[in-house]
């Protein structure tokens, strides 16, 4: 992992003061509001940019893995995430949106690297990838309309722009520019020279993105100080509980521990970007929705790394046959 993977929460964090300090500065705040679309959207082309879609086919090699990790992630993921919503934030709905938000849209990059660390199957790994990227891209919509149109005003045209303007686009450009370069430069170009630098791009305009999203909601931040804190109760809770259900399926289903650790991986690691990106232009009246999501990020990488410490404890410890 390059420096700036490793401390993404850190980032996360400066970003987050700095980006209060300045937004009590005259004319930050409305030059920083202006500013938040354009960073999620270069952070979103670099992480589209590195999608392998052509690797759809691959995952049928293993349809237990790929079958099962797509019920979770797509049909007990948003029931765990309305359920522990209605739990612990009944009295903040913004909240609970931006919970349900974050549940709903699986990881596209940052399992991969937990799923090695552990010692997983990387290429099993990989081949979920692109479907977690197109359902999530399909269904989003639908369970926004469905379940956060209950809690907040969501108009359905405003819905769809979001949808356009903050995925299809940088997906469409990114995967444009993938398949430009590989076809001029090569694909082993491709993986040694740009793949490398995608995810610290991400994770920089990321940041950025937080940074100015606070400077031009910090009044709001400062009313509302525990608000962020409530958020983080059911995101530790999903965690726990989607562990437990990862090594469960996995014991039914037989799964090697190779197979194991991936199908966790890919369970637990949450698209924290792509929410935040869409909760922005969907809901411009609810700050505290994208703000919400900034509790993904900042908790996250901390969780995974623990998350990867317990698997390779059962793995030296022959816990797993």
């Amino acid at each position: 992992m390059e420096f700036v993977e490793k401390y993404q929460s850190v980032l996360v964090l400066v970003a987050i003061l700095v980006g209060l300090a300045l937004g009590q500065v005259s004319g930050v705040p409305a030059v920083a509001d202006a500013l938040i679309l354009p960073f999620l959207m270069v952070m979103l082309f670099a992480a589209f940019a590195g999608i392998p879609l052509s690797r759809l086919r691959a995952a049928f090699g293993n349809r237990r893995v790929l079958g099962s990790s797509l019920l979770v992630n797509f049909l007990w993921s948003p029931l765990l995430a309305v359920g522990l919503g209605a739990v612990f934030l009944r009295e903040q709905p913004a909240l609970w949106v931006g919970l349900i938000m974050l549940m709903v849209t699986p990881c596209t990059d940052w399992y991969l690297i937990f799923t090695d660390i552990a010692g997983g199957d990387v290429p099993l790994a990989t081949s979920l990838l692109p479907y977690n990227l197109v359902l999530q891209l399909l269904f989003l919509p639908v369970y926004l309309y469905v379940f956060a149109g209950t809690l907040v005003e969501l108009p359905a045209s405003l819905l769809v722009e979001s949808v356009v303007l903050v995925l299809v686009v940088p997906l469409a450009l990114g995967g444009a520019a993938r398949w430009g370069l590989i076809r001029w430069r090569g694909r082993q170009w491709f993986d040694r020279q740009v793949l490398p630098r995608l995810s610290p791009l991400q994770i920089v305009f990321l940041s950025l993105a937080i940074g100015a999203m606070f400077a031009s909601q910090g009044g709001v931040v400062v009313e509302n100080p525990r608000l962020l804190a409530l958020m983080a109760v059911p995101v530790v809770a999903f965690y726990a509980i989607n562990l437990g259900v990862g090594f469960a399926v996995g014991r039914v289903l037989d799964f090697s521990y190779g197979e194991l650790v991936c199908f966790n991986n890919a369970i637990l690691s949450r698209n924290s970007p792509t929410a935040l990106a869409i909760a922005v232009v969907a809901f411009p009246n609810e700050p505290l929705i994208p703000l919400a999501l900034v509790i993904g990020p900042l908790l996250e990488l901390p969780l995974l790394g623990l998350i990867a410490q317990a698997h390779l404890a059962v793995s030296d410890r022959g816990w797993w046959t």
